[in-house]
């Protein structure tokens, strides 16, 4: 790799030499590039190599489209290209697949008169295929803008192999300028798919029946966000050459789910985040969130009238729903997951009795009474992080935790104890969990306490009482259970048994 610093000192011969096939048999970008030199670092390169196609004359823009290779074609082609090709597996096509390759080319140059191009970084042989499929149908200037956009993510693509931003260092991500708040991305993105992987042999505990989710229904609402300093020009130059438009995001989430082969929440918004990565190089960290978005089998009467299952209908759920979060940034050598987490959102439980409140400070302020014997209805956020990250994603359903799993555990904790206080509550089901699945790290509560207002106290004949909707503002807590906390509770447990 060769320094920007040195880049910027060679004579124009050499800076030509080096940058030459950076554009595909088009060493003129790379003559008239060095005119503008010195480059602060490896985005204003691109930047300005761009630059100097985008005001190249028409015939000089097509004889550089024409100059790429058909893809999966065995002519001769530049030893950079050779590589690319070579890493979607479009060197080893076989007889059937050379043939559709070649016949769909020659459709496509047919129509546009310039070859297929797509920047093929992390893309399979299959993802070109389709691709190719797809664009043969938009019209010439489509064609000819998306031929260009590919080839300016190539020449990135390129250019980060070639070239070193810091003395003795990879390609760095930073750039000179300071660090600031910079992000933009698409949120509500509603993508549903049937029969999807199930999820099987996940581990059985005591507090619940889950056993796996058929999949018959996925449905999940995603949030996505990127960053990255090649952004910075839209916002301040109202630049839009690398922007990727929100709703192609959309699209590519939702197309992305026909082709994810797992099971899980997790495992999706991770295949997505390194999609993205992999797709624009332009982008340096990308958060993804997803929620589902629950279906529930419902029941029909077979030949002898019983109730069952349907696999066939399915009722929209608007209780709890599990929810998971990912940030991945790049990095030089690969693609790395920031963090990582679980969650199920807006459990709502309520016990109509076997909890108190008492104990807590009064002075003038204090209007609550105390009470031994009061129902409580709860609203719970729950979130759990792995301790190592690969078990998330479900692809071994032994260490996957499921947030079925994890609503019953919570039922089953408030069920079983005379709770006094929602703080103790929460830090008990936080230890169950963690007991449960030895695999997590850390369990994190946000809770809200809505328990109804008393409006009849006294039913003649009845231990029940008539309530209303309480009114706000609402009590709420936060709080995280570690592994030492786990143990801590179980000593305190073992010497109670030990003291009786």
């Amino acid at each position: 790799m060769v320094e920007m610093d040195q880049l910027n000192k060679v004579d124009t011969s050499e800076f030509v030499d080096i940058l030459k096939d950076i554009f595909e048999h088009s060493a003129w970008v790379a003559v008239r590039t060095a005119r503008t030199r010195p480059f602060a670092n490896l985005k204003s390169l691109h930047r300005q190599m761009v630059h100097v196609v985008e005001v190249a004359t028409y015939e000089e823009k097509l004889a550089l489209i024409k100059s790429h290779p058909d893809l999966g074609s065995r002519v001769a082609m530049s030893t950079t290209s050779q590589k690319e090709q070579k890493s979607a597996g479009l060197n080893q096509l076989s007889a059937e697949e050379y043939k559709n390759f070649l016949d769909l080319n020659k459709k496509y140059t047919n129509r546009f008169g310039f070859p297929f191009i797509v920047a093929v970084r992390g893309k399979s042989k299959e993802d070109i295929y389709s691709a190719i499929k797809q664009r043969v149908n938009h019209s010439i200037d489509e064609e000819f803008e998306q031929a260009l956009h590919e080839i300016y993510e190539i020449a990135l693509l390129r250019l980060q192999e070639k070239i070193t931003n810091e003395k003795g260092r990879g390609f760095s991500m930073k750039t000179n300028q300071s660090e600031r708040t910079m992000s933009y991305g698409k949120g509500d993105v509603f993508a549903y798919r049937t029969y999807l992987k199930p999820l099987e042999g996940v581990k059985q505990i005591p507090e619940s029946n889950f056993s796996g989710r058929n999949n018959i229904v996925f449905g999940l609402n995603v949030k996505v966000e990127i960053a990255g300093q090649d952004f910075l020009p839209s916002f301040t130059e109202g630049d839009n050459s690398l922007v990727v438009a929100t709703d192609s995001m959309k699209n590519f989430i939702q197309r992305h789910l026909g082709s994810y082969e797992g099971s899980t929440i997790e495992g999706f918004i991770k295949y997505v985040g390194e999609a993205f990565l992999n797709k624009y190089a332009q982008i340096e960290s990308v958060k993804l969130i997803g929620e589902e978005i629950p279906f529930h089998a419902t029941t029909h009467s077979n030949d002898n009238s019983e109730a069952m299952e349907s696999d066939l209908v399915f009722n929209s759920s608007r209780g709890e729903r599990s929810q998971a979060s990912i940030e991945m940034k790049r990095m030089e050598q690969r693609n790395e997951v920031i963090t990582q987490s679980s969650k199920i959102v807006d459990l709502q439980l309520i016990k109509v009795k076997g909890n108190s409140f008492t104990g807590f400070v009064r002075d003038e302020y204090t209007t609550l009474p105390y009470d031994s014997n009061r129902p409580l209805f709860i609203h719970l956020n729950i979130d759990w992080e792995y301790e190592e990250e690969e078990d998330a994603y479900g692809n071994n359903p032994q260490s996957y935790v499921a947030a079925e799993q994890v609503k019953d555990i919570a039922s089953s904790v408030f069920h079983e104890l005379d709770t006094p206080s929602i703080q103790n509550l929460i830090y008990l089901i936080g230890c169950r969990i963690l007991k449960r699945f030895p695999q997590l790290g850390e369990v994190t509560f946000q809770s809200q306490n809505h328990t109804w207002e008393t409006v009849v106290d006294d039913i003649p004949n009845s231990e029940g009482k008539v309530y209303t909707e309480p009114r706000p503002p609402f009590g709420f807590q936060q709080f995280s259970v570690s592994k030492k906390d786990l143990q801590n509770n179980e000593e305190v447990a073992a010497s109670g048994k030990a003291s009786r």
